[in-house]
């Protein structure tokens, strides 16, 4: 069933991406999955193509799209691979926050260049010690005639080691209490003073995803780089984690139609007993189901994406969204390997990459624990 929300205009958007996926990203993705990056050259190539950060306005270097046209981006660039994350990280959840809190002077400095893919950007939430619990970061940014001096260290950063541009969640007052009220948010600039990359971090999927430290060691910046105003970091983060998750619910959609498809083909040419594998009866009812419960799932995403287009409070829904999607996206990656047989072992399978890249997904924009407590929430449990 076709979502109300995507019209023609959405659908000569899919087209022209996937060709240019076809031509620029498809080829290589094997390459860029041993090197552990996608080269910045892809990243210009999306700019000029018009396919970084379109929502924006023209005044920025975008063309004013709908958040349709960023679900159209996000599935097509899922069904490439799952590495390319940092792809919609940037456009659709970084960036939103310089144009949501930034001063007019900070967006005309940043936005363009966002949109063209000189600048790359990454958000620093997660610490070696804090991750979900963002009230207990330890790293600060303490304020002096001079500017902020930052110190802390920042972990599993996506975009990590691309990034141009930074958003970090820190603590402007270490005292405040409660903890939140102190947390504001800095946009750290790749040659401040005092910032450091760490390792780039190797993780058994996401491999072409680059993913790493950062480190803070008095890292001078500039009070024009306080994004917002201070002390407010924490519910700039609340209002814009709707779409970040909203974001990975996606994503995991389009992994799990893409997996069902992979394995649908497979099936119906494996032969095994004299005959094709689709034709046993456990192999159709194990896809049958995996079949309605995607679909279920899609069709619940795409009520909620409406929703939040409509500018409607869809916290609880995309909560939901977010668990639910996560969680069958491992399910529909387990299966379908098995479905495989051996060969969904073998590297030279799409389905084995996928299997490595599911299960992330229920740990990151918030754990899908986190999901059920803030649904519980919702429904006055708390």
């Amino acid at each position: 069933m076709k979502a109300s929300y995507i019209t023609e205009e959405h659908e000569i958007l899919r087209q022209s991406l996937r060709k240019f996926l076809e031509k620029e990203a498809y080829p290589y993705y094997d390459d860029w999955e041993k090197a552990g990056e996608v080269p910045r050259d892809f990243w210009r190539k999306l700019g000029e193509q018009g396919y970084l950060c379109p929502w924006l306005d023209e005044e920025y270097g975008g063309f004013g799209a709908d958040f349709g046209y960023s679900v159209v981006i996000n599935e097509e660039m899922e069904k490439v691979g799952t590495g390319l994350i940092g792809v919609g990280l940037h456009n659709d959840i970084v960036v939103p926050y310089l144009e949501a809190y930034g001063t007019e002077e900070q967006k005309k400095k940043w936005l363009p260049k966002c949109t063209t893919g000189e600048c790359i950007t990454a958000i620093a939430m997660t610490e070696p010690g804090a991750g979900s619990d963002l009230a207990s970061i330890k790293t600060t940014a303490i304020e002096s005639d001079q500017g902020f001096t930052m110190n802390g260290e920042k972990t599993f950063i996506t975009n990590g080691i691309h990034a141009d541009l930074v958003v970090v969640v820190c603590k402007t007052d270490p005292h405040a209490s409660p903890a939140y009220k102190g947390i504001s948010l800095m946009v750290v600039e790749r040659d401040t003073s005092g910032f450091s990359r760490g390792r780039k971090l190797e993780k058994i999927g996401l491999n072409s995803q680059d993913t790493s430290e950062l480190i803070f060691e008095d890292a001078a910046v500039s009070k024009d780089n306080l994004l917002g105003k201070k002390g407010e970091g924490f519910y700039y983060l609340m209002n814009q984690l709707q779409q970040e998750r909203l974001i990975v619910g996606i994503g995991a959609i389009a992994a799990c139609e893409r997996m069902l498809e992979l394995t649908v083909a497979y099936v119906k040419e494996r032969k095994a007993f004299g005959k094709s594998i689709a034709s046993f009866q456990n192999t159709q009812f194990k896809l049958a189901e995996l079949q309605t419960e995607v679909e279920i799932g899609r069709t619940f995403l795409d009520r909620t994406i409406e929703a939040h287009m409509n500018g409607e409070d869809v916290v609880k829904e995309v909560s939901m969204s977010k668990w639910w999607t996560t969680d069958l996206v491992k399910k529909v990656a387990m299966e379908c390997m098995h479905l495989h047989g051996g060969y969904g072992y073998m590297e030279e399978y799409e389905i084995a990459r996928r299997f490595r890249d599911a299960p992330v997904t229920a740990i990151y924009a918030g754990s899908n624990e986190i999901m059920k407590t803030i649904i519980a929430k919702k429904m006055g449990l708390v």
